[in-house]
């Protein structure tokens, strides 16, 4: 899409034209009759390795299932490997899984859930209800091979944790609440109630949890535990948040990435003697206005060997901390309204985490919003799947649907070494059958994927997921722009420059990035519109993805004027720099960043939003997001009305809402465009905070309250509520 666009259409075939957790519900009381809650995705590692399988070869010529799906299946979390140091073969151990190779069961009743995790086999344990600790303080001793995992938000630990003892390994715990073993003391020096205390454990993951309001400490790492990843966790309301060490020895590797540490006072966390922690991309917040006052931060204590980065301290007291005798080495942090103690060096070896496994850093500044919306317990999550062992018995019609649906489900693997299925992603859709009625899951393992990915309009309920430890692991990236030649003759539009097209109804994609690296100084010589992902669907839902280009880098559509298409995006980015949001699509960017670029020849210039809305019909909703990036102050408009193809009938629309801009939005953020005024057509905001907010005024209109409770993200998606598949 240019920034004078071409008022002719683009060809039949080929229709034309990058957070805060911001709350998306209304201001004051109101019921929303018949809606659901939102499922949220959060950007995390799911790693394919020792998946669910289902062979090879699995759709003949004709595309008929020729092999049927496997016995067991297990919900996504229970296959997922650790990242980290988790992940380092070791000590006899081949990474972190868990409970992977075991039977999968689900417990309701804290007699179950002790007797499967205290059991000698491997089990994938899952935490169905609240389980409330009996005594107080009691903390389950979690054996070797187990996967303990909450399903949904209903996995709760009340009034206790687990303990892993020496040799205890490959033990994950994830997507739980651990809560409320308080005994009304602060610093309490004769309760011992931890939310996960470990003891020369080691290859254990804790992922994905919210840990709170203990009577100790939330997480205790002592007497040598290594090979330990702690990751996307809330830890809160406690004295001690995480202590680490506790002997003379220096050999313990730990790494602690993207968690969420507020409202606690000390060892946030405390490192004492580890020989190599890597702690990168969490968030420490003294949170202004509570009675719990941070007394430091990270503190590299005793000869810890520390390597330090792209973390985010806001409020705190002597953020960082290192004894005489410790090495800290740190980079990319970013420090806001904090005081104290800030320090770095050491004469201990230099270490590079990379020589022991990869991982991608995300920027300093977007870690609070990323962590707001991502840390903790995923609503997603399902329970089981139809083969379950469960110890609470199921039946009815119910019960036989779900399972009939589970056992349809397939999983196709990709790789670009050959150890999968398929070596692109294309030749697993067309392995899909034409007119599948159950989810097709591709599995997409790290790498780059230079390639064109279509999934054509009969082959509905495909999943194309990631299956690193990042959504930056793997890429799926092309090249193509308007006026780009076809290899049969003739050029591209815009709509047909996608890397990814999706004309199917119910895709999702998740935990990858989708890229269009365009040249355009390189090319002059035509237009610089180059889509990265193009949906023109109904039930397209985005999970912790990357969309990233220069302009027209998200292409929302639909199949025709008067079709729905309905698209929700969460905690991901989009980037771009002009009209890289666009389409006539009812669209949700939820909890999300987007991140305003340059153009290529280094100017800041450009415009979030390009709607086309039908009249009628819901355009481009902006919620809880952040909108930022290393541009110019107040360059960048959040919108202007596109009339494709000078369609007057067209009512754009485009609402920010609970947002945080940043300086780079323009104090009039909307405008014009090809001879039509945004003024007669549909722009707004609400609520909006940041350096490029603004009050309500002529060249800046403000939903009233009224208005917003009739622009909520449940509005947009009516009797839609996407799901993780």
């Amino acid at each position: 899409m240019s920034e004078h666009r071409r008022t002719s259409p683009e060809p039949a075939g080929t229709p034309a034209p990058d957070g805060t957790a911001g709350s998306t519900a209304s201001a004051g009381p109101r019921h929303r009759r018949g809606r659901k809650a939102l499922s949220a995705g959060l950007p995390l590692a799911l790693i394919a390795a020792g998946a669910v399988a289902y062979g090879t070869g699995l759709f003949g010529a004709a595309g008929q299932a020729t092999a049927a799906a496997a016995t067991t299946a297990a919900p996504d979390w229970t296959t997922a490997s650790a990242d980290g140091f988790a992940s380092v073969h070791a000590l006899g151990q081949n990474g972190t899984y868990g409970g992977r190779d075991g039977r999968t069961v689900t417990v309701k009743t804290l007699a179950d859930l002790e007797k499967y995790a205290t059991a000698p086999e491997p089990y994938v344990i899952v935490v169905a209800a609240t389980i409330t600790m009996n005594p107080v303080g009691k903390e389950i001793k979690v054996q070797s091979d187990k996967t303990i995992v909450g399903s949904g938000t209903a996995g709760q630990i009340v009034g206790g944790g687990f303990f892993l003892g020496q040799g205890v390994h490959n033990v994950i715990l994830r997507n739980l609440t651990i809560r409320d073993a308080y005994q009304g003391v602060w610093n309490d020096k004769e309760h011992d109630y931890d939310g996960i205390q470990m003891d020369g454990a080691h290859h254990v993951w804790i992922d994905h949890n919210d840990i709170r309001h203990m009577a100790d400490g939330l997480i205790d790492s002592r007497k040598d535990t290594t090979y330990l990843t702690v990751s996307w966790n809330k830890l809160s309301q406690e004295n001690k948040a995480f202590g680490i060490g506790w002997t003379d020895n220096v050999t313990a590797d730990i790494t602690i990435h993207h968690n969420w540490i507020r409202e606690t006072e000390q060892r946030n966390p405390s490192t004492d003697n580890v020989a190599h922690a890597h702690l990168y991309n969490n968030f420490l917040e003294d949170v202004a206005g509570t009675a719990i006052k941070s007394s430091y931060g990270n503190y590299s204590r005793g000869r810890t060997n520390m390597v330090l980065e792209n973390s985010n301290f806001q409020g705190m007291t002597d953020p960082v901390v290192r004894d005489a005798t410790a090495t800290l080495v740190q980079r990319g942090n970013l420090f806001s309204g904090t005081s104290g103690r800030n320090e770095s060096g050491g004469s201990g070896a230099a270490w590079d985490p990379r020589t022991y496994y990869p991982y991608t850093l995300d920027k300093a500044a977007d870690v609070p919003a990323l962590l707001k919306s991502g840390a903790g317990p995923r609503r997603s999550i399902g329970t089981t799947t139809a083969t379950t062992r469960s110890t609470t018995a199921t039946t009815g019609a119910a019960t036989k649907a779900a399972t009939a649906r589970a056992a349809a489900a397939t999983t196709l693997t990709v790789a670009k070494d050959g150890s999968g299925q398929y070596s692109t992603v294309q030749a697993a859709v067309n392995a899909v059958p034409a007119n599948n009625t159950s989810r097709v899951v591709i599995a997409v393992k790290p790498g780059t994927y230079r390639e064109l990915v279509k999934v054509p309009s009969d082959k509905p309920h495909v999943t194309i997921r990631g299956t690193g430890g990042s959504r930056k692991d793997t890429t799926i990236v092309y090249n193509n722009a308007s006026g780009t030649p076809k290899p049969g003759g003739g050029t591209y539009g815009t709509g047909g420059s996608a890397t990814v097209a999706v004309e199917a109804d119910d895709f999702q994609a998740r935990n990858l990035t989708i890229s269009n690296d365009f040249d355009e100084a390189a090319h002059q010589d035509i237009a610089g519109q180059a889509v990265a992902l193009r949906t023109a669907a109904d039930k397209v839902f985005l999970d912790g993805v990357i969309v990233s280009g220069d302009q027209d880098t998200l292409l929302v559509d639909t199949a025709s004027k008067d079709r729905l298409g309905r698209v929700y995006m969460t905690n991901s980015y989009v980037i771009g720099n002009v009209d890289f949001i666009f389409g006539r699509a009812t669209a949700v960017i939820d909890k999300s960043v987007i991140t305003l670029k340059k153009r290529f020849n280094g100017t800041s210039a450009g415009y979030v939003t390009a709607p086309s809305t039908a009249a009628g019909r819901k355009g481009i909703l902006i919620a809880g997001t952040t909108i930022g990036g290393d541009v110019s102050d107040r360059s960048f408009y959040l919108g202007r009305p596109w009339h494709a193809g000078g369609d007057a009938s067209l009512d754009p629309q485009a609402t920010v809402r609970n947002s945080t801009l940043s300086a780079a939005i323009r104090t009039a953020p909307w405008t014009d465009m090809s001879g039509f005024s945004w003024r007669d057509d549909r722009f707004a905001e609400y609520q909006n905070k940041g350096a490029g907010a603004g009050a309500a005024s002529t060249d800046r209109p403000q939903l009233s309250a009224a208005q917003a409770a009739e622009q909520e993200v449940a509005d947009w998606l009516g009797d839609w509520t996407p799901t993780a598949s």
